[in-house]
């Protein structure tokens, strides 16, 4: 029989317990101080660091379990993309298809830029620096850091740091890359504040709507004909296990991946990518459920509407709320004090590539809303999506230009972009060689998004 006294049965919980209770004395220490409250660093941040504060007391540096944090990233970073895959997309206002997909290429290349940054940092470090515990591949934890946030940060962080074990480095690619991660939140707040500050004083931004309270009609929280709040079954609990569901399938998924007799390179790389891009395959997993779900609605098979995008909303911003203070807790500054040097160049030099490299695309592709364009681009490709949300919502509370939906429609074509990018996460730790092919190989898909994104600038110029 289970002992309920038993610590062991309590363990798990206590680690969700020490995540709420950070996450509640963050958000009130975060409304009442007015430093942190201007700085728009989101709730979740200020919690992990609160966490990180507390870590070097003995009594709770032992409560907080880094396995445990680690786990919990993982699986929040796989349900949240879940729940937003299951969403059924509402257009609220206007943009055309062609900005959709310039967005996306803005997107993949700045991923592409972030890696080339990177690695012209840590290739050459690792050939002079001659250290055992620095990995030449490094570098490109940078736009997973930055691009992707704490979940594939820790995902390829945990890959590369196999990968170096196999060539006798003692990297820590998990502190490493969720470091660079933490760090991202904090650029994208505070540099995305001053600049934004700076612009006001200038005169440049142009308040779009007065702020207030948000008003919202019955059709923001459920659609036509969906299921009862509770009858049978709760709609909460309808949309809990469905996201559960889908994740369930990406499980099989990877497991039969791994099944698979593949090889050295299977072992080595292939498999340990498959379980790294749990996101990945709970997005695809989750649109074809969603696409099923709706084929049968259509033919009458399902009478009732089973999605409800205000819940999935909720369900996926806290799975993103505890996965950045789960990935910030997870840090440990012990692994990190012989490489801290890289980290600092690595963070700094990536933050100045992607301000600049975002700021000349958004002047250049929406020149009715650069601002608008710039901090939504910039607030996500240095935290996450909602970043980039809480950054826009500054400058056009109502979003009435189309930066927000610009935002949230590029997922797809940013993905069908970025795919390659991904699988060469995997084939650049596998030796220097490989590294420096991925380099060369970055630097012409960067050349090529480059020349597509600017086309009209660059060939207007050949006109004239």
């Amino acid at each position: 029989m289970t002992s309920f006294a038993s610590p062991s049965a309590w363990a798990w919980l206590i680690q969700f317990f020490i995540i709420v209770l950070a996450l509640l004395v963050a958000n009130l220490i975060r409304c009442n101080v007015p430093l942190l409250k201007r700085s728009l660093l989101p709730s979740a941040l200020v919690a992990g660091l609160l966490i990180l504060c507390l870590k070097p007391f003995d009594f709770f540096s032992q409560l907080v379990d880094k396995p445990s944090m680690e786990i919990i990233t993982y699986h929040a970073l796989g349900l949240g993309f879940v729940a937003m895959a299951l969403k059924n997309k509402k257009i609220k206002s206007s943009t055309t298809t062609m900005k959709v997909v310039e967005t996306g290429a803005v997107t993949a290349s700045s991923y592409i830029i972030q890696g080339i940054a990177g690695l012209l940092l840590t290739i050459p470090l690792f050939l002079w620096w001659n250290r055992t515990d620095f990995f030449y591949a490094s570098g490109l934890l940078l736009p997973m850091g930055y691009g992707q946030g704490p979940g594939q940060a820790m995902n390829f962080g945990g890959v590369y740091a196999g990968q170096a074990a196999d060539q006798g480095i003692a990297f820590h690619g998990i502190d490493f890359g969720l470091s660079i991660a933490a760090a991202g939140f904090i650029v994208g707040s505070l540099v995305g504040v001053i600049y934004m500050n700076i612009l006001r004083r200038k005169g440049r931004l142009t308040q779009r709507a007065a702020k207030g309270q948000e008003t919202y009609t019955l059709a923001d929280y459920e659609s036509e004909n969906e299921i009862p709040h509770s009858e049978s079954i709760d709609k909460l609990t309808v949309q809990i296990s469905l996201v559960l569901l889908v994740y369930f399938f990406v499980f099989l998924l990877m497991y039969g991946v791994q099944q698979l007799d593949l090889g050295n390179f299977g072992v080595k790389t292939l498999k340990p990518m498959v379980w790294g891009f749990n996101f990945l395959w709970g997005t695809l997993l989750g649109v074809l459920v969603k696409v099923i779900i709706n084929k049968l609605r259509k033919q009458r098979v399902i009478q009732r509407e089973y999605i409800n995008n205000y819940t999935l909303d909720r369900i996926a911003g806290t799975c993103f709320d505890f996965m950045i203070v789960a990935g910030t807790a997870a840090i440990d500054f012990n692994n990190l004090r012989g490489i801290w040097l890289p980290l600092l160049l690595v963070c700094t030099i990536g933050a100045l590539v992607t301000f600049i490299y975002v700021l000349r695309c958004c002047r250049h592709l929406y020149p009715e809303y650069q601002y608008e364009g710039f901090f939504s681009m910039f607030g996500m490709l240095t935290g996450t999506a909602s970043n980039g949300m809480i950054l826009l919502r500054e400058i056009d509370p109502k979003f009435e230009t189309p930066a927000a939906n610009n935002l949230v429609l590029q997922t797809i074509p940013a993905i069908v972009f970025g795919f390659p990018v991904l699988l060469l996460m995997g084939f650049a730790p596998a030796s220097l060689t490989n590294t420096l092919i991925t380099l060369a190989i970055l630097v012409g898909a960067f050349l090529i998004f480059a020349l597509f994104i600017f086309r009209k600038k660059i060939f207007k110029k050949k006109q004239l």
